[in-house]
């Protein structure tokens, strides 16, 4: 059976195209239409219908044409459509009275557009800190009443009980924590909010109330003035938990046997809870001190609900004079702004009480001069500026509150009072703070003016700036002013001395110049900034800044052929020295350009920009570089290069990759991307070219391949310099440059040896194997078109591809090395006929370099029997190795290749293709239905005129089932 002569049968490819042709048939679908609605009906069969029954229960669809299995289940009903309908609720002309009064409840509620509490209490704790010593003085008492007597007492004994309580409050043992941290500070404040949580839990609701009171009593001490805002923040969270118990327990017992809906009343409040919450309130009506009595009842604000509905109105007026009875101003406005945030949780609607607040609050601002508080800060040695900065959560808070969803003319009152007050500066920062920005930008050039009238040692005048800047760059201003809006501000940025006081004022009227001005307004921002934040390496400190102002300015310019025009754009960013920020600024412009650039560029403007960007990102990559990052920037970098394009000016082209090269040398997937845009480079210029200037344009190919000769070497992937090598190949070929195409052939076969057993794919180690068989059969294919070389040997590519392969360290239980013997075997075939199934304009193949001479045929037929030799050979040792699944799988494989390519009508090799049928159907190994579809292959085959010759052989292959 190793003796086999090979004949490869002669093939007509267009009969055989014409054949495999589908015929054609003409289809009446009537009124179907693939996007007219289907409608389908359900088909219900009645249980128990009376059988030979004529009537029917069931009606079939008017369409032949089957239905739509998805939507059957949606009876033809589009399901985005039913979803929408399932959402949207209908729409009556009629409202009743409890949906009118349901909408009125949502709107007065505060929505999502109220920046809540939560998100200032983080700014506030960094902002507001101190390196002082502080400290925790508590008066707990002793535990007296901590398990109260079952049972009814009378009204004066409980009265007596609870009185005996308080005073044991006031007058219990003292602790006292002394040089405490700022961090030790904020543990201990929630150490005590634990303690509160666990004496409630377990009962003990007198210490409960001792916590929070003397937590209260804390925040009359300013020993710490520049810490207090942060203490107000720690503090209140206690007074937050403790009021959630007091609500939640009276909630309990009203839920009994049912559950208390969230729009109770207090009709449905019991007596039980009823009693329970006036006693809370009795137990802090008799509180002594005044601070401490106000924030302990404002905490329980919410409970009044339970007692009666005039309860909250009735009590928000009364803690907002009591407030006034409070010395210190700023604990005053604290104060006021706890009770402004509770407010505002529990009855948005009541304006009236905060806009009180507020009003006091501004009495309150002459005592900021009185001797008491001068002498304080004298003290404690700080400055009136940074004092008044204390203020600034307080004021903001109740002015947010004050300024939510209000109407216009509210602005304008506020803006009054602030001049009758002389321009308070801080309450004016609040003032342009809290107000919509559309109210504020239209009145921008009147704020203009009273920042003017403003004290500047009192409060910096930039921060007002600031703070207008904020809104005019979310609003527009009208357009008339605009220009005298950023000159007038711009005066007042640009002297501030400080330079993170400047970058941080600036930072904001870049946007606004960026929104509203062009780039020579944004240039000469930018020059103002080089020139205030270079010297002394001020920039250093200021990166994130910096950052923002690139990110305002990508916001606004997209086109970067105007914002590489910009002479100060990238000197600014030459302040980017630290590596990490730089090559973040440089990915964001980059991100920017991707994703904006539509159209190729050759603009050198923005060529020689985008190079250094690029390069400066490449530049970061070195041995400690993480392969997501090197994958991110190439990508970045990949996208720049696609999208720079010369037009018919190739040998620029060529250039810019020449130079893109050398500065992108240490990123293998963008050097990869240049050699692709090379090949496609060489494949444009000769179809463009054609027939026009032959020798420039031959020329100019020869220099692209010399190009990826020269740059395939230096990537380390191994199948990547494999594949790249044979796309040249096949580039160069396309374009008749056959000493390239036979050079870069040739470095792909040396290279083969190479191939390790394993590569790592995706951070796995894989087997090398599949991925080899996938080139050689790709590197198969490309042989049949190339020309042998006149000074080599008759087929000597191929031979050189099977010797290398032939030495190649295989794995000992691969067949991969015939799988590849197997695979030669058709491109020998092919090579054999007279006519080639495709070929290259202009390039001459095999076919016509020997033109069906007897002594190339003769050589490939000997080829193939030695081909054939190997693969029974080791189809005899799979049989020893008892391997019988792979013997079974390799005889089919080489079945069907003699199937299609071998002439069967030589009986040596008709006798060898039914011993390999046999062979593959031995052991019960075949699939069955493969097997199948092949002998009706071999049968339908066999009735053809020229293939008559099957029906002999046809009939001694049998099929052999698994038992």
């Amino acid at each position: 059976m190793a003796a086999v002569q090979w004949r490869s049968s002669g093939r007509s490819y267009d009969a055989e195209l014409q054949r495999c042709r589908p015929e054609f048939a003409p289809v009446d679908f009537g009124d179907y239409h693939p996007l007219k609605a289907i409608t389908v009906t359900d088909t219900k069969t009645r249980r128990g219908a009376r059988k030979g029954s004529t009537s029917s229960s069931c009606s079939s669809s008017s369409s032949s044409v089957p239905p739509d299995p998805l939507s059957s289940l949606m009876d033809g009903t589009d399901p985005l459509s039913m979803f929408a309908a399932a959402e949207t609720p209908a729409i009556t002309h009629s409202a009743s009275a409890g949906d009118l009064g349901k909408k009125k409840k949502e709107e007065e509620a505060v929505g999502a557009d109220f920046e809540p509490w939560s998100l200032k209490r983080g700014e506030i704790l960094a902002r507001f800190t101190t390196t002082e010593k502080l400290s925790i003085n508590l008066f707990m008492g002793s535990d007296r009443g901590k398990a109260p007597s079952p049972g009814p007492s009378a009204v004066s004994e409980k009265v007596r009980t609870r009185l005996e309580e308080l005073d044991d409050l006031e007058e219990g043992s003292q602790k006292e924590l002394l040089n405490l941290s700022q961090q030790d500070y904020a543990n201990r404040i929630e150490e005590l909010n634990q303690s509160l949580k666990e004496a409630w839990s377990s009962d003990q609701k007198v210490k409960a109330l001792k916590i929070v009171i003397q937590c209260s009593k804390l925040l009359s001490d300013t020993s710490v003035i520049q810490f207090y805002p942060s203490k107000f923040v720690l503090i209140t969270d206690i007074l937050d938990t403790f009021g959630r118990l007091v609500f939640d327990r009276i909630w309990t017992m009203c839920s009994d046997p049912r559950t208390l809906p969230e729009s109770f009343t207090v009709d449905d409040v019991n007596d039980t809870a009823k009693e329970t919450c006036l006693n809370w309130f009795f137990k802090i009506a008799s509180i002594r001190e005044l601070l401490p009595r106000l924030y302990v009842e404002a905490a329980i604000l919410k409970c009044n609900r339970f007692l009666n509905k005039s309860g909250i109105q009735e009590t928000l007026p009364r803690l907002t004079a009591m407030i006034r009875g409070i010395g210190d101003p700023l604990v005053a406005a604290y104060a006021r702004a706890y009770l402004c945030r509770v407010g505002m949780e529990v009855a948005p609607q009541l304006k009236d009480s905060l806009n009180r607040n507020f009003f006091d609050l501004l009495g309150s601002f002459r005592q900021i001069s009185s001797e008491s508080v001068q002498n304080q800060l004298v003290l404690q040695r700080v400055e009136v500026p940074e004092y008044l900065t204390l203020y600034s959560p307080a004021i903001n808070w109740i002015l947010q509150c004050i300024a939510y969803r209000a109407p216009e003319p509210l602005l304008m009152e506020m803006m009054e009072r602030c001049k009758k007050l002389g321009n308070n500066a801080l309450l004016l920062n609040s003032v342009m703070r809290a107000f919509r920005a559309e109210f504020v930008a239209a009145r921008a050039t009147d704020f203009i003016g009273m920042i003017k009238d403003c004290d500047e040692a009192g409060f910096p005048k930039h921060l007002l700036f600031g703070s207008l800047g904020r809104s005019v760059a979310c609003a527009d201003p009208p357009e008339s002013e605009r220009l005298t809006i950023l000159n007038e501000a711009w005066k007042v940025v640009t002297k501030v001395r400080s330079p993170q006081d400047y970058i941080n004022c600036a930072e904001i009227w870049v946007e606004f110049t960026c929104r509203h001005f062009a780039k020579r307004e944004v240039n000469t921002v930018l020059a103002d900034i080089i020139k205030h934040m270079t010297p002394d390496r001020a920039f250093e400190d200021a990166y994130p800044q910096l950052q923002s102002v690139i990110r305002k300015i990508l916001t606004y310019f997209q086109d970067f052929s105007v914002l590489f025009s910009m002479e100060r754009f990238l000197p600014f960013l030459d302040m980017f020295q630290k590596d990490s920020v730089r090559v973040e600024v440089c990915r964001s412009i980059m991100e920017v350009f991707i994703k904006n650039q539509v159209d190729p560029t050759r603009d050198p403007v923005i060529l020689n920009a985008m190079l250094h960007i690029c390069k400066t990102m490449h530049d970061s990559v070195n041995a400690l570089t993480l392969e997501d990052e090197k994958r991110s920037l190439s990508l970045l970098i990949i996208g720049f290069i696609r999208m720079v394009s010369f037009g018919r000016d190739f040998e620029q082209q060529l250039s810019f990759c020449v130079e893109a090269r050398a500065s992108f040398c240490n990123l293998e997937s963008v050097l990869v991307q240049l050699i692709h845009t090379v090949n496609t480079l060489a494949m444009e210029t000769s179809s463009v070219m054609r027939g026009n200037h032959s020798r420039k344009t031959a020329a100019f190919v020869r220099a692209c391949a010399a190009y990826s000769f020269i740059t395939v070497p230096s990537l380390s992937s191994i199948f990547s310099r494999l594949s790249l090598y044979l796309l040249s190949g096949q580039v160069a070929l396309a374009n008749q440059c056959l000493s390239q195409a036979d050079a870069f052939l040739k470095a792909a076969v040396s290279l083969l040896p190479d191939v390790p057993r394993s590569i790592t794919v995706e951070g796995k180690l894989r087997s090398s194997e599949s991925f080899l068989l996938d080139f050689i059969n790709n590197f198969l294919s490309t042989l049949l078109v190339v020309p042998d070389h006149p000074e080599h040997g008759v087929l000597y590519l191929v031979r050189g591809l099977l010797n290398m392969v032939q030495d190649y360290s295989w794995e000992e239980s691969s067949d991969a090395k015939v799988r590849v013997y197997i695979s030669a075997l058709p491109l020998l075939a092919a090579m054999s006929q007279e006519s080639y199934l495709y070929s290259i304009p202009k390039v001459d193949s095999n076919e016509t370099l020997y033109g069906g001479d007897p002594k190339f045929l003769s050589e490939i037929n000997k080829l193939c029997e030695t081909l054939i030799g190997q693969i029974l050979d080791q189809l005899k040792t799979l049989g020893r190795d008892e391997s019988a699944r792979r013997q079974a799988s390799m005889a089919f494989s080489l079945f069907g290749v003699l199937l299609a390519h071998g002439d069967l009508r030589n009986n040596k090799l008709s006798q060898l293709f039914v011993n390999l049928w046999n062979l593959s159907q031995k052991h019960g190994h075949s699939e069955t239905r493969v097997s199948v579809r092949t002998l009706d292959f071999l049968k339908l085959q066999s009735q053809q005129a020229d293939m008559s010759h099957l029906s002999e052989t046809v009939q001694r292959l049998a099929l052999q089932t698994r038992t």
